[in-house]
């Protein structure tokens, strides 16, 4: 089993380090014809796939290259800006290279700020006292554990194994944490 990420978050919620062990996945490079037959829009500062699934593109799919050169946000590596790129029908055929979108650190801090608030929401609605709140969350796709220190202070993993949970009991007895600390 894969481990995708950690969050240690601090008592009030605060995102105090995050690891991310994963390079997403392209999920589809296709060569178009103009006109796309894709709905591309800018959202969040990306551009993304919102109307047309085909070949494996879903709708959600960020444009993460165009002819190899890889997408930053809006604008290509070179600084070319992807919609006008493609909208011109002179760039064609072309070459896209879709996938989902890393998270930006502002989704980070929210993710972790978000289960925190959940966590301690299932704390305090716990049928049982002295419940320590949300332990495993599973979905489908991943499996989100909580991992809570004996200082109290959590440690939320995705896709975690009983490897990662000894690793980070061993490290919380030695008081290291990640880079620099």
């Amino acid at each position: 089993m894969a481990i995708f990420s950690v969050y240690v978050v601090n008592k009030a919620g605060g995102l105090i380090y995050q690891l991310d062990s994963y390079a997403p996945r392209a999920e589809a490079e296709k060569t178009f014809s103009y006109p796309l037959d894709l709905l591309l829009k800018l959202h969040d500062e990306r551009v993304l796939v919102a109307f047309g699934q085909r070949d494996g593109i879903r709708v959600g799919h960020a444009v993460l290259a165009i002819n190899g050169v890889d997408v930053n946000g809006k604008y290509t590596a070179d600084g070319k800006e992807v919609l006008e790129y493609l909208g011109n029908p002179a760039n064609y055929p072309v070459s896209i290279r879709f996938g989902r979108p890393r998270l930006t650190s502002n989704e980070k801090l929210m993710l972790a700020s978000m289960f925190h608030s959940l966590f301690a929401i299932g704390s305090q609605l716990s049928p049982e006292q002295g419940s320590s709140g949300i332990e495993m969350l599973e979905t489908d796709t991943f499996k989100l554990h909580c991992f809570q220190t004996l200082t109290e202070m959590p440690i939320r993993c995705e896709l975690f194994d009983q490897n990662l949970k000894l690793a980070l009991e061993v490290a919380e007895k030695a008081g290291t944490f990640g880079p620099g600390s």
